[in-house]
């Protein structure tokens, strides 16, 4: 690759001459067919995510996060409250779209709108979308918002080091793995060292045009089980042209659902 020189024959980053500060995110509602994404309100969802984490038969989807588990429908409707009154982490709810009942959440989080920064964190989805549809078009609907309409150049992913499911799914989105920090949190009365991962601007169409893939109707047999995982389809579109119609599969389009 060849290095840009400045005037003094030092190498240099690409310039930036037109950037400008992006905005922060809103109060959005979007839309998929398995779910959809709106900002976390108390009264609406507190009473159904705390039924949906109850599913789980113990307190271990917890463990990596900064709070719960919650011992009473009051105690996590007062956390809820305060989650949803946050500006930064700001969080939203994923409304399963064949019930209308929240059963997670996510947020946007660390967010540094001057250098087009921001982490996708405090994600807790219950045992009503684990290992489900929703749970990947959750986290391709928030992705896309921040690149497309907020227009970020960095989406990040943090976890605990040792939290060996977050990390798969990272994996599995396609971000990239970029080190561990070590000592980097103090939480539960634990060290945390922290995985840092990330997808930048450049990636991010690839990574779009996967999961829109991996997301259409056709990718899924009338079980509802997945023909080709989103692993495979991204290997599959580093070996073919995406211009060669090697993708002639009717793809999921969310802008055109029925809110």
């Amino acid at each position: 690759m060849t290095k840009k020189l400045n005037e003094y024959e030092q190498p240099v980053g690409d310039s930036l001459l037109n950037w400008a500060a992006r905005p922060t995110p809103g109060d959005v509602r979007l839309q998929g067919r398995f779910c959809r994404l709106e900002p976390l309100n108390a009264q609406r969802h507190a009473a159904d995510l705390y039924a949906a984490y109850n599913a789980s038969p113990d307190g271990r989807d917890w463990t990596y996060m900064f709070a719960g588990p919650f011992k009473s429908a009051e105690e996590y409707y007062r956390y809820a409250e305060s989650s949803a009154r946050s500006s930064d982490p700001k969080h939203y709810a994923v409304i399963d779209t064949s019930t209308g009942k929240a059963v997670g959440t996510l947020a946007l989080m660390r967010i540094d709108p001057t250098h087009g920064v921001i982490e996708v964190g405090n994600v807790a989805f219950s045992p009503l979308m684990k290992q489900k549809p929703a749970s990947t078009e959750a986290q391709f609907l928030i992705m896309r918002y921040v690149f497309d309409e907020l227009n970020y150049r960095r989406y990040e992913w943090k976890c605990d080091s040792l939290n060996e499911p977050s990390r798969k799914a990272a994996d599995r989105l396609g971000f990239r793995f970029e080190g561990i920090f070590r000592q980097a949190v103090i939480y539960k009365e634990r060290s945390r060292d922290t995985a840092w991962y990330s997808i930048i601007d450049k990636e991010w169409p690839a990574l779009k045009e996967a999961s829109i893939v991996w997301l259409s109707a056709a990718n899924f047999d009338n079980n509802g089980v997945q023909i080709k995982t989103l692993t495979d389809i991204r290997k599959e579109k580093r070996i073919n042209n995406p211009n060669t119609g090697a993708y002639q599969i009717k793809t999921y389009d969310p802008s055109k659902l029925t809110p």
